[in-house]
């Protein structure tokens, strides 16, 4: 599979539906996807195959007695929904998933490689301003590996 990358703009319809980019819809190689609570409450989508792998990696390191174990179990696996695209490319948004991550109207997707997020187009510009000065330290930090 394709790396999924790249900042899209779409509306969220009045029935919880979102057009999904068409250029991160080629890249799947599947008409369904992963969808769960992400952090900084944004969405987060994964491909079957993808989603598979991490719930493995998650659930077989988790212990019923790790009390921060549980809280990724219930807050990030937990609320986890396959989704299907529509014939005309559309994703059906849960909606305890949209009450979430305070969906309505514009949405940005982001395609971060192996998975994508979906946030509200404000909450997103919200986030990237608080996180600016964050971001900085960020990027230094890796200036090791970069460039």
């Amino acid at each position: 599979m394709d790396m999924l990358i790249g900042e899209y703009r779409n509306t969220l319809d009045e029935k919880g539906r979102i057009l999904f980019p068409s250029k991160l819809r080629a890249v799947l190689q599947e008409n369904e996807l992963v969808i769960t609570q992400g952090l900084d409450h944004c969405l987060m989508l994964f491909t079957i195959e993808e989603w598979e792998s991490l719930n493995e990696k998650i659930v077989g390191s988790a212990s019923l007695f790790s009390a921060q174990k549980s809280l990724v179990m219930r807050r990030f696996i937990a609320p986890a929904q396959k989704i299907e695209f529509d014939k005309t490319g559309r994703l059906s948004i849960p909606q305890s998933l949209r009450e979430y991550a305070s969906l309505s109207g514009e949405c940005v997707v982001l395609g971060i490689n192996k998975y994508m997020e979906l946030w509200d187009a404000e909450s997103y510009k919200d986030y990237l301003e608080k996180t600016e000065s964050s971001f900085q330290q960020a990027a230094e930090s890796m200036s090791d590996i970069l460039l």
